[in-house]
């Protein structure tokens, strides 16, 4: 079944050419479910923000990245499912290639959805919890209806719930701790292939901080 959500995925890379992972390695079973935030400074920056359900990535391009600040909103374009694999990615897609450009792991963890994942994403308001190394708390992915934008895309907003780890007034404060959370490096570092390697994440359970739900 993940195999055929990521038909879409697979179509749009040519994997002799790009390192992304294309699905087929197995990945490490979790009790919880995961999440990963990653850099990707492509045609634009962006933050790319999966979250781990059915045996795959459901994904979203949040344009200036998250935001702590409740009143902040951050537009969230839905893109196409990710296979979990590619949780662990980090590195430089070549340009060219779809996608092409550096991606860091800015962010990982652990979400826990406040109800029917499944049901809340058919209704376009998705409320969960995240427990990760930068994002913690209540967020929710909320869908556009009167899409100003109005274009062909599927946007949402993502939204900081009100809670003990919202900071007011203090939108870019987090986006500017800039560092890998699987590697430790910069941007500049990734694209010159320079640094210690990521570690694994998705294939193994390297990441020993517990969740605590609030």
């Amino acid at each position: 079944m993940a195999s055929r959500k990521l038909s879409v995925y697979r179509a749009k890379r040519d994997f002799h050419k790009t390192k992304e992972p294309s699905g087929a390695r197995k990945v490490a079973k979790a009790e919880r479910l995961r999440f990963v935030v990653q850099k990707h400074d492509a045609t634009r920056l962006h933050y790319d923000f999966r979250l781990e359900l059915d045996g795959v990535f459901k994904s979203w391009a949040v344009t200036r990245g998250p935001s702590r600040d409740p009143a902040d909103k951050r537009l969230a374009v839905e893109v196409e499912d990710h296979p979990l694999d590619y949780g662990d990615f980090e590195g430089t897609i070549p340009q060219g290639e779809y996608g092409g450009g550096t991606v860091m792991l800015w962010d990982r963890g652990y979400w826990e959805p406040e109800g029917d994942p499944r049901a809340m994403l058919k209704k376009g308001d998705l409320k969960f919890v995240l427990a990760g190394e930068k994002l913690e708390g209540g967020w929710v992915l909320v869908r556009m209806k009167n899409d100003k934008f109005k274009s062909k895309r599927n946007n949402w907003l993502l939204i900081k719930h009100h809670d003990a780890f919202e900071k007011e007034g203090d939108a870019e404060t987090l986006l500017k701790k800039d560092k890998s959370v699987a590697s430790g490096r910069s941007m500049a570092e990734i694209e010159a292939g320079k640094g210690k390697k990521p570690k694994p994440f998705m294939r193994k359970k390297a990441f020993a901080r517990d969740a605590v739900w609030e």
